[in-house]
């Protein structure tokens, strides 16, 4: 089985990006699951149902969230059905929607989770006590599990990937937005890479106008952050599992922008 991930679409240019190139990533990878993360997707923060149905009808499977989840006010209206809108696990128990979702894949289920870092974000349910209620809930109904942690530090990503280690067939690290070159199987076989990057503007400060992130930075005043025009990119990752074992069987990082196309 193929899964492709794409790292966190990041406002228009980002939704541009993946509906120009997911048709090419389909026919030159052949996914059998696709997965995004949405949580920039409207304007650089959170999601609105428009731009969620936008993504199923792209093809998208699975649309995973972080952060930024609660930031369109509109999701408290459509959350709780949208069955394939999955936001952190580890958010407190009584906030809508839900953290974990199951696909079914030619009578093969695949279950798909989401979960957030607390260093550097909100002192949210410890993430490494919630993973292990979900892959213990979803080995009982199979052995292909999909982990996307939004996090912020590298430290904590590659602690989660040790910990999961053998026990999930893939986790990818999202959030910072800039592709981290460190994919790999891990000894026990579980697939993994810091950060898959960000689907949206090139030269922007991870999809921020460049001028205004370099303004706050020589001032410390707050400004309004705005999405970077021009050249686009988009970040990725594809994952081959063993349909039998769950295991990764290989890794594949996607890189495309103005000096990097898809087919060199």
């Amino acid at each position: 089985m193929k899964i492709l991930f794409i790292g966190d679409v990041y406002g228009s240019p980002g939704r541009s990006m993946l509906e120009q190139y997911l048709p090419t990533l389909k026919e030159k990878y052949k996914p059998n699951i696709v997965i995004v993360n949405g949580e920039n997707a409207a304007g650089g923060r959170g999601i609105t149902e428009k731009i969620y149905k936008q993504f199923l009808s792209l093809g998208v499977h699975v649309v995973t969230m972080g952060n930024h989840t609660w930031d369109q006010r509109e999701i408290f209206e459509f959350v709780d059905d949208a069955n394939f809108l999955i936001r952190p696990a580890n958010f407190p128990s009584n906030n809508p929607g839900k953290g974990i979702v199951y696909l079914n894949y030619n009578g093969k289920e695949v279950a798909v989770m989401n979960l957030q870092g607390r260093t550097f974000l909100s002192p949210i349910e410890d993430p490494f006590a919630i993973v292990d209620e979900l892959i213990m809930e979803a080995k009982k109904r199979t052995n292909i599990i999909f982990l996307d942690f939004h996090a912020e530090a590298t430290s904590e990503k590659l602690a989660m990937g040790w910990y999961v280690d053998g026990r999930i067939s893939a986790i990818v690290g999202t959030h910072t937005h800039v592709q981290t070159a460190d994919e790999r199987i891990l000894p026990d076989g579980t697939g993994y890479i810091t950060d898959v990057g960000m689907t949206g503007p090139y030269n922007g400060i991870i999809g921020v106008d460049k001028d205004i992130v370099i303004q706050r930075f020589k001032t410390n005043l707050p400004n309004k952050f705005k999405v970077a025009k021009g050249p686009k990119q988009l970040n990725g990752v594809l994952f081959h599992i063993n349909d039998e074992t769950g295991e990764a069987e290989s890794v594949e990082r996607i890189l495309i922008n103005d000096s990097k196309p898809l087919f060199t």
